[in-house]
């Protein structure tokens, strides 16, 4: 019988999900000998038996890959024999070179560690710690690569004889699975109070902190949980008065809160969960997921005032199966911060700066070394759609097909800001950093810039940045020392919207948001673009009107509907600074002009006495689609918009308010007139596209931005568009808001420098 050996490499392998083990097992169990390892491009092996044996190997090795396994390629190459003796797997070695390795994102409890935790035979019955190669800590805990436990929080932790045993048993499920550990060996979990609460519970709070905290919970106290990122924020999720406290504490005056339930059909209960729904809720990310929330349902109005969505998620460690299943319902949790800065996931940050928030502490000894906030999603047309990509995703990389020529570095935008290092054809997106509006977040976006390029070994040899000259982002990237590129706003949104779908353009680019600097100095937000990923034209947009107070605008909507209609209602209830306002608009003081769509609807908000002014970005939008939304479209009628030809075409979208404020004198109801605007938005968005299809002979439409966040305006302008011929992309894996943009802007640096070399 023919013996050959045969060198194995397998490209885009995410470390920590048991692909070693998983080749070994298949070698030994074909009767193979040789050995797989890890190194700086990833897996490599070495298998040597019958030639029918090493090509069986071959045909299974991406077929019956483990289940978090991601393989973009697998080369081989012929060896020599050596008559090895065994299969084995060979330790990982410091080397310098280039790393090609992945490393895996946070993975949810899997099913099997489930069954342990909750057998009371096994030895790891109720360890919030459990984990195995499929499942658990991994972005989190890594500082450095290759993916071994000396280079992780979990080093301090010396493992038990059992569980060494394990780890070396090739049979075993957690055989080489890092962050192995039991409750002799590893992390341990403690429920520390706050000064001045005395423990009148009647229960040992060392002995047993999940019960404990459990019913601090149920008593209405809030609780600080340490989680895989970070630390929330937790409280009974039916007590309004404990709800109340988390919010008033927090200083958080209407955003909504996400519930966590216990499992699927706890959700259910909460709200409508359909098939794509509950694949979304129950995946290895495990995201919030907004959903439309159940009416009667026990959750308190505090949690999310005066909204029909409600973000619900399911546990995605022990200590949340635990805890919640301790509780018997479901509870708030929501990030550990206060106010707009980032979740806190040092152990002594989170007791100085969530000392006036929590009652109590259920935390533990195993450190989190990113820190990395919850992801949220929703399901539109049973496809996902991510609204914000942290836990769960990050920090695997998206594959582009067209590659960057060199290493580049994009700092994204301003308001939910991520960055990304992209290099050959992959793009590391990072988690959610958020706003850059204060020192901790600026912090948070410059320790992740240096820890990605330590962990995928990225060195920038060009930085891409938004055109606003005041965005912290863009002064970050400018004081480099590397060439640095600005890229427009809203070419950056069409271009991420091309990357999330793999295409490379040209489209028409729909871009609708809120603030978007132009490259002619004004503020952009209502557009529409000829682009593929190297360049854009703009084809159209809204007709700009000014910004009474520039960013006071922003926080206060009825500023908008001055500036766009002289309406006396708005006027009335704001007579005071009504003539001021106007005369500031009319002047261009501090009043800078602004196409945005998102401007678009703070007016037409304010305008039926929706919202006047916000407590959170995109606020007055979010309750004017809510408003609209219990209609259909069959019981309304879209309010016209003039085009107004020209290059490029402009759009009045203050006609759309002057029907807003007919039909509201008229007494049509206000759910009505909301609908009728929305869907006023989707046919003009329709009408600019038949304008650029007729200009430039273009068939498909890319829609991003804030704006499409809203299903009700994306749900009608996608039906119209598809109506019209058009073939229409949006964003999945990647959010059409501002945390989409960095992405966008790597491809079109890269594609410059691949247009400039053809």
């Amino acid at each position: 019988m023919h013996t050959v050996r045969t060198e194995v490499r397998v490209e885009g392998v995410v470390q920590g999900v048991g692909f070693r083990p998983f080749v070994y097992a298949l070698a030994t169990g074909l009767g193979l000998t040789g050995l797989v390892g890890n190194d700086l491009d990833g897996v490599f092996a070495e298998v040597e038996g019958p030639e029918a044996a090493v090509a069986e190997f071959l045909g299974r090795l991406e077929l019956q890959a483990p289940p978090l396994a991601r393989i973009e390629r697998v080369t081989t190459r012929a060896l020599r024999p050596v008559r090895s003796a065994s299969f084995v797997i060979v330790a990982s070695e410091s080397q310098t070179g280039l790393r090609r390795t992945l490393i895996s994102a946070d993975t949810a409890t899997c099913a099997d560690c489930l069954r342990e935790l909750a057998d009371p035979a096994d030895r790891r019955h109720g360890y919030p710690f459990i984990n195995c190669t499929n499942c658990g800590p991994r972005f989190t805990i890594v500082r450095d690569v290759p993916y071994d436990r000396p280079l992780t929080t979990m080093a301090p932790f010396t493992m038990c004889e059992r569980c060494a045993a394990e780890y070396h048993d090739p049979a075993d499920r957690r055989f080489h699975a890092q962050p192995t550990c039991c409750p002799a060996c590893g992390p341990r979990l403690r429920l520390q109070n706050q000064p001045g609460l005395k423990n009148q519970l009647g229960l040992d709070h060392h002995e047993n902190p999940i019960q404990a905290a459990a019913e601090l919970l149920r008593r209405g106290r809030v609780l600080a949980v340490k989680g895989l990122g970070g630390y929330h924020l937790a409280a009974d999720a039916a007590c309004e008065q404990a709800v109340a406290a988390l919010r008033q504490r927090k200083h958080r005056e209407d955003k909504p809160f996400a519930v966590m339930a216990a499992d699927l059909a706890a959700a259910a209960e909460l709200a409508e969960v359909d098939e794509a729904v509950a694949a979304l809720l129950t995946s290895p990310a495990r995201p919030i997921v907004l959903l439309p929330r159940r009416p009667g349902t026990t959750v308190a109005q505090a949690t999310a005032p005066g909204n029909r969505q409600l973000g619900v998620m399911l546990p995605y460690t022990p200590l949340h199966h635990l805890l919640l299943a301790a509780v018997a319902r479901p509870i708030v949790l929501t990030s550990g911060n206060v106010s707009d800065e980032p979740i806190v996931y040092r152990d002594d940050e989170a007791r100085a700066t969530l000392k006036g928030i929590a009652d109590a502490f259920l935390t533990h000894d195993r450190a989190i070394h990113v820190r990395t906030d919850d992801s949220v999603a929703r399901s539109f047309r049973g496809r996902p759609m991510l609204l914000r990509r942290s836990r769960g995703y990050v920090p695997e990389p998206l594959a582009v097909a067209t590659g960057f020529p060199r290493p580049v570095l994009a700092c994204g935008a301003e308001l939910k800001n991520t960055f990304c290092l992209a290099r050959g054809r992959h793009a590391f997106v990072s988690q959610h950093i958020g706003d850059l509006e204060n020192a901790e977040t600026l912090r948070s976006f410059t320790e992740g810039i240096e820890h990605f390029r330590r962990l995928f070994d990225i060195d920038p040899q060009v930085v891409a940045h938004d055109l606003h000259p005041e965005y912290l982002s863009t002064k970050y990237a400018l004081e480099l020392d590397l060439p640095a590129e600005g890229v427009q706003h809203h070419h950056a949104h069409i271009a991420s919207c091309l990357a999330d779908n793999g295409e490379t353009g040209p489209v028409i680019g729909v871009a609708f948001d809120g603030t978007g600097y132009g490259t002619d100095g004004t503020i952009w937000g209502g557009e529409f673009l000829t682009a593929g990923l190297a360049a854009f034209e703009r084809g159209g947009h809204l007709a700009p009107v000014p910004m009474p107070g520039g960013a006071a605008a922003i926080r206060q909507p009825w500023r908008m509907a001055a500036a766009y209609v002289a309406d006396p209602e708005v006027a009335r209830r704001h007579q005071d600074h009504w003539p001021a306002v106007i005369a500031m608009a009319a002047k261009g003081i501090n009043s800078p002009l602004t196409s945005s769509a998102g401007r678009l609807f703070d007016a037409a908000a304010a305008i039926l006495g929706v919202r006047d002014a916000i407590n959170y970005e995109g606020q007055a939008a979010v309750e004017l689609e809510q408003l609209a939304e219990t209609l259909t479209p069959a019981e309304t009628r879209p309010y016209p918009a003039a085009v107004e030809a020209g290059v490029p075409f402009t759009i009045r979208g203050s006609d759309l308010l002057h029907a807003v404020i007919e039909d509201r004198t008229d007494g049509v109801p206000a759910p009505v007139i909301a609908a009728r605007f929305h869907h006023g938005v989707a046919a003009l968005i329709e009408a600019g596209c038949l304008l650029m299809r007729e200009r430039y002979d273009l068939g498909t439409v890319a829609l991003s931005g804030g704006v499409f966040q809203n299903l009700l305006l994306l749900s009608a302008t996608v039906a119209r568009l598809e109506a019209r011929g058009f073939r229409v992309l949006l964003h999945s894996r990647v959010p059409c808001n501002d945390g989409g943009i960095s992405l966008g802007q790597a491809l079109v640096v890269a594609s410059r420098e691949a247009a400039s070399r053809s």
